[in-house]
């Protein structure tokens, strides 16, 4: 038996969800690039749960649920503003989310109908619960979504308590569909290994959640900001760098197992955030992640992932650190259901074996002679 470390290159599903072949990322055979620039994240969401794009009427239809489904129960605001002031984002948001199966008349409910009314319950919560945690940790209440706005404004909307301006609008919307689906990625995987046991949708996601939680998969890019804020100035970069190069320390937001000519999306959110930073009057911080960017290429050859740009982005919306990857996760949303919807329609349960490397022929021993 032959044994691949992490999977690496192993074929472990048949989907039509997402593709990421000779460097090009595609959702239901259309480029990244083709949807990052005309698209909005509606029509994402609709195209990844659906194999096309939407009419016009049922991108209204989609766009008025995901609205009209993102109240929380008050049991779930609870347990937000409960909880430790101190605890991981993540893992708060986590918990609330797999609370919201509790208060679901159909969480148990398997059929497909179900599932899709789930579905769109799940993405316009999520939404909900990421900003009702990052008030109410402040000390403010929650905001309902606004009728009328896009997901992306009605998500700012809910997180500031108005509404944001266009380019603030149009950057969050092209970031939730850089982020919202990535092939069999840690967390989609995670999602995809759950419910192949027949067990929830609610489930899936929390999984999926637990994964994305990590700082080699979600949390990337609230470690390059952290990195960003360490180096302080566009001067000291070079010797930040070099310092790391010469300890061997891994610079978050590079390279990427299945990219060896760069990220497609990457070059997106560098463009937004070379713009943001200007317009905040901050240019320093894309200054020194360009810096970054060149040093990193030139001495290992490693080009910038989706992580990279994205925090200095985030950075210059205003957005918390903190916060950086519930918006993945928040992206993401679509991405997994996707995969969890097209699980259950030609499921077998996902069950690889493990190459034995431990000792043999042992023989138990009784406790007072060993």
């Amino acid at each position: 038996m032959s044994t691949t470390k992490g999977l690496e290159g192993i074929v472990a599903a048949a989907s039509k969800v997402s593709s990421i072949i000779d460097g090009q990322l595609t959702y239901g055979g259309y480029t990244i690039d083709d949807l990052a620039d005309h698209a909005t994240f509606e029509e994402v969401v609709f195209l990844l749960w659906n194999d096309r794009l939407p009419k016009a009427d049922e991108l209204t239809e989609l766009s008025e649920a995901l609205v009209k489904e993102a109240k929380l129960p008050e049991e779930v605001i609870a347990t937000l503003e409960r909880a430790p002031k101190s605890a991981n984002a993540m893992a708060t948001i986590r918990t609330a989310l797999s609370q919201l199966a509790l208060y679901d008349e159909e969480a148990e409910d398997m059929s497909t109908e179900a599932n899709m009314r789930k579905a769109i319950r799940l993405q316009a919560q999520i939404a909900t619960v990421v900003t009702a945690f990052a008030r109410l940790r402040k000390g403010e209440q929650p905001v309902a979504p606004k009728p009328g706005l896009s997901y992306a404004a009605n998500f700012l909307y809910m997180l500031n308590g108005e509404e944001p301006s266009e380019v603030a609008e149009k950057t969050i919307d092209k970031a939730l569909i850089l982020h919202a689906d990535h092939e069999l990625n840690a967390s989609t995987f995670t999602a995809r290994v759950c419910v192949a046991t027949l067990s929830d949708i609610y489930s899936g996601v929390t999984a999926a959640m637990g994964a994305l939680k990590g700082p080699l998969h979600g949390g990337a890019n609230e470690a390059v900001m952290k990195m960003l804020h360490e180096i302080g100035s566009v001067d000291k970069v070079e010797e930040y760098v070099r310092g790391k190069f010469e300890r061997r320390e891994k610079i978050m937001g590079f390279g990427h197992r299945v990219y060896k000519d760069g990220d497609p999306r990457a070059k997106h959110l560098k463009e937004m955030s070379r713009q943001l930073t200007a317009q905040i009057g901050e240019p320093e911080w894309y200054e020194m992640s360009e810096k970054i960017d060149h040093l990193v290429e030139t001495e290992k050859g490693l080009k910038p992932n989706v992580d990279f740009y994205s925090a200095s982005t985030y950075y210059a919306l205003g957005l918390d650190e903190e916060l950086f990857t519930p918006i993945f996760a928040v992206s993401r949303m679509s991405g997994w259901i996707a995969h969890i919807l097209e699980q259950y329609a030609d499921n077998r349960l996902i069950r690889p074996r493990a190459e034995y490397v431990g000792e043999t022929n042992r023989s138990y021993v009784p406790v007072n002679e060993r």
